[in-house]
């Protein structure tokens, strides 16, 4: 069984920075697409941006490219997401997705994704 477990939310202020984690377990993961979501409440699941677990390709919401980057360390099986100039439009829950048989085209989707984090708590105040 695949689990994910994401890490590193808070609280923090607006035009400050956080980093996010996503611990991955009980697969492999090589072939996989791996991506970040959040849900604010009374709103739906939102894509934030997602990644190829092997390779270097990303893509990035509207809302936040510029501001957030996705990354991983393989030899940990985490994947990460830094947010930079937050605004209190960005607070929400946080959920890491993989799906293990990704297209050729990066998954933006909820529905496409296998498997899914708790979720962690952003938080942006002014």
């Amino acid at each position: 069984q695949v689990q994910l477990v994401e890490s590193g939310g808070g609280l923090v202020q607006t035009g400050g920075s956080r980093r996010l984690s996503c611990a991955a377990s009980g697969g492999a993961f090589s072939s996989y697409a791996v991506g970040w979501f959040r849900q604010a409440p009374g709103k739906e699941r939102e894509f934030v941006a997602a990644t190829t677990y092997s390779g270097s390709s990303t893509y990035y919401a509207d809302s936040v490219k510029g501001r957030f980057t996705i990354s991983k360390d393989n030899g940990k099986n985490t994947v990460y997401l830094q947010m930079n100039s937050l605004k209190p439009e960005d607070t929400a829950v946080y959920y890491c997705a993989a799906d293990d048989r990704p297209s050729v085209g990066l998954p933006r989707e909820p529905l496409e994704y296998d498997y899914w984090g708790q979720g962690t708590q952003v938080t942006v105040s002014s």
